[in-house]
Order: structure tokens, then C-alpha cells, then sequence
């Protein structure tokens, strides 16, 4: 199903009046084990779409709580084949989409071309790779459309309107708006500023529109979705969750927690 499942995603949001809700997790952190069981807590206390992150040993675009997140999975196990196998374990017991993240090295090792087939046979249904700007990596985007993955790009604050076309020409399954000039994790993102931003996007090119840096709590992701966005995407605060807990269980129930918080903050 691969990209069509992202659609009929929000499709299916939509015409509930409902917010999207990504919880992202970065795989191996503490274990690949935890990861998966802690995937499946999200989507069952309410997450609408999964994001798998790749650890990655020069995570550039994560602030310090995923990319020491990232070390500590590197060191456990974590790592792109290892995320594919949380993938594949999801996809047997959820139907939810699943979008794999990762920064364009660990594709590179594994086949770039090779990926995108690999993923959709495991029940990915999107890559989100935020170092590969829209003049490269013509050949794995070639691959992920014959895979039928959606290829999720990111659109920033800086992104202006001359680059805008250029960034989006093949967008698919939705597009992700960074809600400010920096790292994931920032206490300081002007939400409302970027909700309105990305209400504004939407219009423009008639896909889904996430956002995501900086949505930490249920109330900014109300804020967040009082702009009319179609989702919202929590990364470091699950992240953080799952590293204070202290065994697989506290983390599994952490992670519960904070999504259902977030869930019933979005539905109200």
C-alpha cells in the first residue's frame, strides 16, 4: 500500500476534523527491542503515523536530547537495517503508517537505489532524509517512486518562494514544515507563527502539511493545530520520555502517557 496509506491517512483525519499526530523515536535507544515496543505504545495510545529515526553518528538537524539519543543507539545496535526490522515488526501488528527517517549516509551504505524497495517490502510507506537537497539523490527518488514511497520533503522558514517550487516538485504523502531556523528539541519555536505559516503552504500546494520542531506538550500542539494544520510532529519530548524511564516497562508506559496526553490535546 506504501504511499497510498499515508493518503488515505489523512484522508480519513480529515474528514473526521481531526490533527494528525507523528511520534517520532530514534531506533535503539536503549535497545532495538525497546524501540519496537515503545513504537507500538505510541500508536496505540493515539499516534496517527510513525516516524522511525536512523541514528546517526553527525545527526546536524537534531538538537542534543535526539542526537545523544542517537549516540546511545549507535552503541546498542541501532542502525538502518535495525530500524527496517522495527519497521517490519510494526507493520505485522498495525496498520498505521511508517515513515522512515534518516540522514542520507546510512542509505548510501545500504544502496540507495536498493532501499526504497527494501523499505516498501517491509511496510515503510515514506522516507524523510533532511540532508538531501532536491538537486540530488535523483536515484533514490527514482527508486522510491517505482516503490510507490512517498519521498517527504521539509520546508523551512527559510526556505523562500523562489526555492519553494524547486524543493516541492515531487512532493508526496505530506510535507513537513520546520517551525523554526534550527535543531529539533528548541523550547523557543514560534508555533502559532509556524502553524499559520504552514496553513498558508497547504493552500498553495494541496498536500497535508505537518509541523514539527519544538512541540513539546499537549498545549503547544493544540496551538499548533488551532492554525488549521493537518498534523503535528513529536520527536524529542518521546525521546526524552523514553530515556528517563528505567526499565522496558517505565518506558513503554512513558511513552503512553505522553501520547495519550497529546492525543487528548489535539481533540479537544
Amino acid at each position: 500500500m506504501t504511499r497510498a496509506r499515508i493518503e488515505t491517512c489523512f484522508s480519513r483525519l480529515r474528514q473526521d476534523g481531526r490533527t494528525a499526530l507523528v511520534a517520532f523515536l530514534t531506533v535503539g535507544d536503549p535497545s532495538v527491542e525497546d524501540s519496537e515496543q515503545c513504537a507500538m505504545a505510541a500508536l496505540q495510545a493515539g499516534a496517527d503515523i510513525l516516524e522511525l529515526g536512523v541514528p546517526f553518528s553527525d545527526p546536524t538537524a537534531d538538537g542534543p536530547v535526539i542526537a545523544a539519543a542517537s549516540y546511545r543507539a549507535i552503541r546498542q545496535g541501532g542502525s538502518l537495517r535495525a530500524a527496517l526490522r522495527v519497521a517490519e515488526a510494526v507493520r505485522r501488528r498495525s496498520d498505521a503508517p511508517i515513515v522512515l527517517f534518516s540522514y542520507y549516509n546510512p542509505i548510501l551504505a545500504f544502496g540507495a537505489t536498493e532501499l526504497p524497495g527494501r523499505a516498501a517490502k517491509l511496510g515503510i510507506d515514506g522516507l524523510l532524509l533532511v540532508d538531501v537537497p532536491p538537486e540530488e539523490g535523483r536515484e533514490l527518488r527514482d527508486a522510491a517512486d517505482a516503490a510507490e514511497l512517498a519521498v517527504i520533503p521539509l520546508v523551512a522558514p527559510t526556505t523562500g518562494a523562489e526555492r519553494e517550487p524547486l524543493v516541492l516538485a515531487r512532493a508526496q504523502g505530506f510535507i513537513y514544515y520546520v517551525s523554526l531556523t534550527g535543531v529539533t528539541g528548541s523550547a523557543q519555536a514560534p508555533l502559532q507563527e509556524a502553524g499559520q505559516a504552514a496553513a498558508r503552504l497547504r493552500e498553495r500546494w494541496d498536500l497535508p502539511v505537518v509541523v514539527g520542531f519544538g512541540i513539546d506538550s499537549p498545549a503547544k500542539a493544540r496551538l499548533v493545530a488551532d492554525q488549521k494544520v493537518d498534523g503535528v510532529v513529536v520527536g524529542t519530548a518521546i525521546v526524552r520520555a523514553i530515556a528517563a524511564a528505567n526499565d522496558s516497562a517505565g518506558r513503554v508506559r512513558a511513552v503512553a502517557d505522553l501520547v495519550g496526553a497529546l492525543r487528548a490535546g489535539l481533540d479537544k
